[in-house]
């Protein structure tokens, strides 16, 4: 009997696997693997979705046209140029499927975000990974990989899971020495807590050029993950491209409606910055104190590095946090295996996380 076969190559992708969440036998659960909001969702947001469970009977704005006027609003942004998706993922997967495909390439860093090759292997496109200089995507690195079969650069920016960035220069320079018929991603999911000020998450290049896009989250700074909820800032000709090819009803009601209150509640992404920046400071400092080395962070997370001798090393140490109840994310899948990655969380799970690892080092 001859059964459906998947189109060559969608076997061999390595699913994605989400950080943990359970720790059996701990008392209470810290979860600080998946670089969550540390202070959960605004209020507004959560009223908002509570009252759209009245309507559920009823199909969503296609064009989710209220949250686009919203973010062009706070953002300063064309709302025509703004495409929403079920999550970032959605929207990278779609900008792959429109423009790459088989026998064409996509460049990343080489300590990139995951999805960028997953989506480029569903299209039967090949992935490159470009060195990184002091776990920093390298311009030059990424442009000399670029041949006559690459479709897409991807830059996460800051970067999942070392948390560096590029200033604006930087971003700048790569577009002006990629080829017009390239198209330039950068995936700025955690733009909200940036504060420096060489920093632009991509918007004056979208305005600027006809191939780039910027994309962004609400999953992260306005603590709406479990909505999948995100959007893209794109050239018109992009825009309709995506519009084409998305699912007419992508973003549920419920999402576009905790979404708007969230975008207007600025009030709370400010606290959450604030939060972020004091408990970065503080995990940093105690990190040194105790002589381990960390990739400073310009994110909600921080990636820690351990000694790779038996009982320090990475793997032992991600294995006693998680007996204590504190769960943070292992890095094999991203060729990184002496470190673990770190959510900047609640104050508690950070003070929790800097106990045990004390306690770890003081037995050792």
């Amino acid at each position: 009997m001859t059964l459906p076969a998947p189109r060559p190559g969608i076997m061999d992708i390595k699913p994605y696997v989400a950080g943990s969440s359970t720790a059996p036998g701990a008392k209470k659960i810290y979860k600080l693997s998946s670089n969550e909001s540390a202070l959960g969702m605004s209020e507004k947001a959560r009223a908002a979705y509570e009252e759209a469970a009245a309507s559920l009977h009823l199909y969503p704005d296609g064009g989710a046209s209220a949250l686009r006027e919203k973010i062009g609003e706070i953002h300063g942004l064309d709302p025509s140029q703004i495409v929403c998706g079920a999550g970032s993922d959605e929207l990278l997967q779609l900008l792959t499927k429109a423009y790459a495909g088989e026998g064409d390439n996509i460049i990343q860093s080489d300590h990139g975000f995951l999805v960028y090759k997953l989506a480029a292997l569903s299209c039967g496109a090949d992935a490159r990974f470009a060195p990184e200089k002091n776990l920093k995507a390298d311009v030059d690195a990424m442009l000399d990989l670029v041949d006559e079969r690459t479709r897409i650069v991807f830059l996460a920016n800051p970067n999942n899971p070392t948390g560096t960035y590029l200033p604006e220069s930087e971003l700048r320079r790569l577009r002006e020495e990629l080829r017009d018929d390239v198209l330039l991603v950068i995936d700025a999911a955690y733009a909200e807590y940036m504060e420096e000020k060489d920093y632009s998450a991509g918007e004056q290049l979208v305005d600027m050029f006809e191939n780039v896009v910027m994309t962004r989250t609400f999953s992260k700074i306005y603590g709406l993950a479990a909505l999948r909820l995100g959007w893209a800032y794109c050239p018109a000709a992009i825009t309709d491209v995506l519009n084409r090819i998305r699912g007419p009803f992508n973003v549920t009601a419920p999402a576009q409606a905790a979404g708007l209150a969230a975008a207007e509640d600025q009030a709370f992404v400010e606290k959450n910055r604030a939060h972020n920046r004091e408990e970065r400071d503080y995990l940093q400092q105690q990190l040194g104190g105790m002589g381990l080395e960390y990739v400073p962070t310009y994110g909600n997370f921080i990636l820690v590095k351990f000694l790779s001798e038996t009982g320090r090393d990475a793997e032992c140490v991600r294995a006693y946090l998680k007996e204590g109840g504190v769960i943070v994310r292992e890095m094999h899948a991203y060729k990184l295996d002496e470190y673990l990655r770190v959510t900047i969380g609640p104050r508690d799970a950070n003070r929790k996380f800097i106990e045990l690892l004390n306690q770890k080092f003081s037995r050792d």
